[in-house]
């Protein structure tokens, strides 16, 4: 019944306009009038989310407490929920999966099939898809939802007041943040609460996908862009950094360091642009910096490493790392100052450790 709804709907309704529930409710009646009314708004329900949305993964999708979603290939769909990852009651077919990959990506001009298998979105809410799919794909297409927090998640929900207090006065005082951590640990929510206490003064974020909410009356937005299904189009996070340093900002914010855009994001730092802000993957803060050497390094500049570490040393005030712990809560674990290197050679200062002692920051004269 649901798939003759869904092919008149298909036939009779223009694609630009949207799909009314009304009309959706006379066409269910119309081909199962013999349904009681609960099952008849469960099917226009069922039809509506596929219609216009993300079909099966639309129950999913409402639920504020699931924070990721993912499809590995046939079979059960898994979620994390609250921090904990769980398999769902929602089962999908290859075919399925083929279906919602493609509506997902097809109107943002993209394509995904075996000459490109793999593919990064982003839906109208926010949230960040990826897609990959065969022969990439071993076990059939996989398809990965990270969710948008619709709740803005505070500073204070991830330390202790001391810390907090730490952090609000790095942040006033304009010094330079790194947040470092893994995957799903919560660097870029984290970096949007420190962003979040920055006060009066242009804004730009540069982000793969744009996630940061910034309530602040002065925040301009930039969005690197893939490549078409054509293969041209290709706008780099690297390319953005340098286009935000021409738009007159207070302050850049770049949602993540990967790659050569670290060199541009440094220079940035090191040029007037004090209080900016940015996330790396890395394990301790001591691993971050050893990161963005690398990353310096790759960007191609030709640059000897003694030159990249005082580039480092002078651009970068704080690393802070977050982690995720066994119980699914994200907190902060260490924040480190970037200092003058010792007889031993450490750069790292830690000013907070997992038992929160802190010492004073170390005024630094740039």
């Amino acid at each position: 019944m649901a798939d003759r709804v869904r092919a008149r709907l298909v036939a009779d309704v223009d694609p630009s306009t949207a799909v009314e529930r009304a009309l959706v409710a006379r066409l269910v009646r119309e081909e199962a009038p013999l349904l009681n009314d609960d099952a008849a708004e469960a099917a226009v329900a069922a039809v509506l989310a596929d219609v216009s949305g993300l079909g099966p993964l639309e129950t999913l999708l409402a639920d504020v407490d699931v924070s990721e979603v993912m499809v590995n290939g046939p079979g059960y769909v898994w979620v994390e929920r609250r921090g904990r990852l769980m398999r769902t009651s929602v089962a999908l077919a290859a075919t399925e999966i083929d279906h919602l990959i493609e509506k997902v990506v097809g109107p943002l001009g993209l394509r995904v099939d075996r000459s490109s298998p793999a593919v990064d979105a982003r839906l109208p809410d926010g949230s960040r898809v990826h897609a990959i799919v065969p022969p990439l794909a071993v076990d059939g297409p996989y398809l990965t939802i990270r969710r948008f927090r619709s709740v803005a998640v505070l500073l204070d929900d991830f330390c202790d007041t001391s810390v907090a207090g730490l952090l609000r006065a790095a942040v006033a005082e304009r010094r330079n943040i790194i947040v470092c951590g893994g995957t799903g640990s919560g660097k870029t929510t984290l970096l949007n609460a420190l962003a979040g206490e920055i006060g009066e003064g242009r804004i730009v974020t540069v982000e793969d996908a744009a996630e940061l909410r910034l309530n602040q009356s002065h925040v301009v937005r930039l969005e690197a862009r893939p490549a078409n299904a054509e293969g041209v189009g290709q706008f780099t996070i690297r390319e953005l950094v340098r286009n935000a340093l021409r738009m007159r900002p207070d302050r850049i914010i770049v949602g993540e360091c990967r790659g050569a855009e670290a060199l541009d994001m440094l220079t940035a730092m090191n040029t007037g642009h004090e209080g900016s802000m940015s996330t790396c993957h890395a394990n301790s803060p001591h691993d971050a910096l050893r990161r963005l050497e690398t990353m310096v390094l790759l960007a191609g500049e030709g640059l000897p490493l003694d030159a990249v570490r005082d580039q480092l040393h002078a651009a970068i005030d704080l690393i802070v790392e977050v982690a995720r712990s066994g119980s699914g809560g994200r907190r902060i674990v260490s924040v480190g100052e970037v200092v003058e290197p010792g007889s031993a050679g450490d750069r790292i200062h830690l000013v907070a450790d997992a038992s929160h002692v802190l010492a004073p920051l170390t005024r630094r004269t740039r």
